[in-house]
């Protein structure tokens, strides 16, 4: 198990490296020049080169890579061309309300989904399982800005329960943000739904049709212990793998809920940084997101390899 930890590790750290390349290189390749971009139409050739000269515009672009690879290593992400504010704080203050969005949506989405899909792929065929497929393709169909806006039709105006508006300050405890995150957190977890509850399905069902499940019975064990302990082990594999995809998207993706409620999070920060062409701060929020992704592969490769001792042997 060691040996499979360090492998992923190892393979962990080599994505990482190589997308850094990808998202330099790309963010190179974007049309416009940034200079004349951040200081407008206005600016004369003096202030242009002054600020090429500022932030490093002019050196070549493996000095360039290089610089700001070791640079983002090292803590520090240098400064916003268009804000002038450090990237590190405004960054990491967007990445801690993203994550606290993420947190209580999956501790939302994940078990209700499974829960719902476990059911349903148990009760294949009948009515239950119709009336949960039903249910969640009708809610994951509908477009996350329609869904927001109903239920701060319902929740918000109507019932008067929970804020419309999720703009939190800078620094504000999980707690004291809760009341604003319920919202935003149930419009993700409708999103997430029913791809979560219909891979479970589908993975119950071929399990249970498995040569092993019919033996297992036979054998005299209680269903509960076949279900709990054999089906559920290899049928939340797939599962698990859009889990985690999931939680690079809930991290920077949500960028339709954050403008719906107003909500600081990472996705409008990448949005303004797009705008504003700051690729710094562009840079910044990519490679939080490809780390988040990674450390959330790692997480999924992990957990396959503990339910599935058969991977971390192969």
């Amino acid at each position: 198990m060691i040996r499979y930890i360090l492998r992923r590790l190892g393979f962990l750290a080599l994505t990482i490296i190589l997308t850094s390349l990808i998202v330099f290189a790309v963010t190179q390749l974007l049309p416009g020049d940034v200079a004349r971009a951040v200081l407008g139409r206005e600016a004369g050739e003096a202030q242009l080169a002054a600020f090429r000269e500022e932030f490093g515009l002019n050196d070549p672009l493996p000095v360039q890579y290089g610089r700001w690879l070791i640079n983002f290593l090292s803590g520090d992400w240098g400064q916003s061309v268009s804000t002038r504010a450090e990237i590190y704080e405004v960054v990491t203050g967007r990445l801690r309300n993203s994550m606290m969005l993420a947190g209580l949506t999956l501790v939302t989405a994940v078990p209700l989904s499974v829960l719902l899909g476990v059911i349903a792929g148990l009760n294949e065929n009948k009515w239950i399982d119709s009336l949960i497929s039903i249910f969640s393709l009708s809610v994951v169909g509908l477009p996350e800005f329609v869904t927001g806006l109903v239920l701060i039709e319902i929740f918000s105006r109507r019932l008067d329960l929970f804020p419309a508006n999720s703009s939190i300050r800078p620094g504000t405890s999980f707690r004291e943000a809760l009341p604003m995150l319920i919202l935003p957190a149930i419009t993700a977890t409708l999103v997430l739904l029913a791809y979560i509850a219909r891979l479970t399905r589908a993975g119950v069902v071929e399990e249970l049709k498995q040569a092993y499940v019919r033996t297992a019975v036979l054998k005299g064990l209680p269903r509960r212990v076949v279900i709990f302990k054999h089906v559920l082990r290899n049928a939340l594999l797939p599962t698990i793998t859009v889990i985690a995809i999931s939680i690079g998207w809930l991290i920077s993706g949500l960028v339709v809920i954050e403008n719906v409620f107003n909500y600081p999070g990472l996705g409008r920060l990448l949005v303004f940084a797009i705008d504003r062409r700051d690729l710094p701060l562009m840079q910044a929020i990519v490679m939080i997101t490809v780390v988040g992704f990674a450390l959330a592969n790692l997480a999924a490769d992990l957990l396959y390899a503990w339910l599935n001792p058969r991977i971390r042997l192969g």
